[in-house]
């Protein structure tokens, strides 16, 4: 373990942000570069031996915590990046982009701040890099198989890595212009510089890993041809079938999916565009949905210098600390969040309902109407004479997503079953029901968190090296029908 004391004598202390009025005038990443590494062997100490580490049940990866702690406590950062890599493919996305349920089941949580494990994690990953630890890791032969990945977003690249590493022939085939995914075009540059995601494309490149951009399985390539062409198929292509609103005036100018307006702002920041084809600047801007992709429209509002920036959330807004009764430890509890997004300024409307927007005569949303509303009886029903209308000349929605792309042919080409939720079904070994095609990530789980999406893409990785080569030293660890801790 690190410092036995070391949860008695330090505090937890995170990130230091750079200032609203500086960061919110460009798009890198809000934290002050460097400020961690001073204070995170400090931080690293506090891991205690707590005979029972629940953050590994917290975490899908299964990620050795409490060792890369001890390891970053003693400025071992060759051993902390081995051990942080052992479970975790990818660290420097989920050490910037993970919700951390690793900390909500840190045992030291029961009853002081948990450990800053998430800052932990970035500040070994970052050394790696800057050491040289991180390296291509070339198999040493090849298994003469093939195997076609269908998405790059987490669960997808990893799938591949893992699979190269197996000495398996892989290409990943990614329908935008860039690899990435979500990663790329749905997360904004100031939660993650795409620099991240370049550097580790490259290693895998390095190792052997292929890459089709551009090319849309069902379209573009046709999954009969991809299954004669490659021995197994991992569909990786993620949850994209957003939730839309259908109410009066949706048919209005300016109403966009969430995961249409942040790719724009990212194309700018790729050198694509000089501005954005869709920008909240000098507009009222509503953003609905309480969530982490509504936070990411909000930030983006911000830096395209948006007149206001209103944010939506239909359910009561949560308490700021645990109930032990209703969200007992280690569960992951929600709680109000305030993100670097939310420090920036803006308004947080709780309990509401959007009932119609209202247009100028060119067919232009001014306007969102909207009512408040309650539980009755178990649902949400709109509270009498609480309707009022806030302006809105930009209006984004990120209220989630309700499964994988049907419309492009992937589905229906591949002879695909899907189970209740809409997603792709399959079995244990993360094979659906045509053989040699696996699923991994939101096509497979529904719309989840970073940390899930890698873990499925190893674990479907080692069903397809199993189905390959009839057995598999790869880890796999999660099930599909494993779930986050909750009540």
């Amino acid at each position: 373990m690190a410092d036995p004391k070391g949860f008695l004598n330090h505090g937890r202390e995170v990130a230091t942000s750079r200032p609203v009025e500086e960061r919110v005038k460009d798009w890198s990443e809000v934290y002050v570069p460097g400020s961690l590494l001073p204070i995170i062997s400090k931080q690293a100490s506090r891991c205690m031996d707590c005979g029972i580490p629940f953050c590994h049940n917290g975490c899908p990866l299964g990620n050795l915590i409490p060792e890369w702690n001890d390891y970053a406590y003693r400025e071992d950062w060759s051993a902390a990046s081995e051990r942080l890599h052992a479970t975790n493919n990818f660290p420097e996305f989920t050490g910037r982009l993970c919700p951390a349920p690793c900390e909500a089941a840190c045992v030291l949580g029961i009853n002081q701040p948990p450990v800053t494990i998430k800052n932990v994690e970035v500040s070994i990953i970052d050394k790696a890099w800057e050491t040289g630890d991180v390296a291509p890791r070339i198999p040493e032969r090849l298994s003469g198989k093939t195997v076609a990945v269908i998405g790059s977003g987490p669960a997808g690249l990893a799938a591949a890595q893992q699979l190269t590493r197996a000495g398996h022939t892989v290409a990943v085939y990614e329908r935008a212009d860039r690899v990435g995914g979500l990663l790329r075009y749905g997360i904004p540059e100031f939660k993650m510089e795409k620099r991240h995601i370049n550097r580790r494309i490259e290693q895998m490149r390095a190792e052997g890993t292929r890459f089709r951009t551009g090319v849309e399985v069902g379209r573009d390539v046709t999954a009969g041809s991809l299954k004669k062409r490659y021995d197994a198929v991992v569909i990786a292509a993620g949850s994209t079938t957003a939730r839309d609103l259908p109410v009066p005036g949706r048919e209005l100018n300016g109403i966009h999916q969430a995961m249409e307006y942040l790719p724009l702002a990212n194309k700018v920041q790729e050198g694509d565009y000089v501005a954005p084809p869709i920008s909240a600047e000098g507009k009222h801007v509503v953003v609905i949905g309480g969530g982490d992709t509504g936070a990411d429209c909000v930030g983006t509002a911000h830096r395209q210098g948006a007149a206001s920036v209103t944010q939506l959330e239909i359910m009561p807004r949560p308490g700021e600390e645990r109930n032990p009764l209703a969200q007992p430890w280690p569960t992951f509890p929600m709680l109000y969040k305030v993100t670097s997004a939310h420090e920036e300024g803006g308004e947080r409307v709780y309990a509401v309902s959007t009932t119609h927007f209202e247009g100028d005569e060119d067919g232009n949303v001014q306007w969102l109407h909207l009512t408040e509303v309650e539980f009755i009886d178990g649902k949400l029903s709109p509270k009498p004479g609480t309707e009022r209308k806030i302006p809105a000349q930009l209006v984004t929605l990120a209220m989630g997503f309700t499964g994988t792309d049907k419309e492009n042919g992937l589905v229906d080409q591949f002879g695909l079953e899907l189970d209740a939720r809409g997603n792709i079904a399959r079995d244990a070994d993360f094979q659906t029901n045509v053989p040699g095609v696996f699923v991994a990530g939101d096509a497979g789980r529904g719309q989840s968190l970073i940390v899930w999406a890698i873990a499925e893409g190893r674990s479907a990785a080692h069903g397809a090296d199993r189905f390959l080569t009839g057995a598999s030293d790869l880890p796999s660890p999660i099930r599909p029908t494993d779930r986050a801790l909750a009540v």
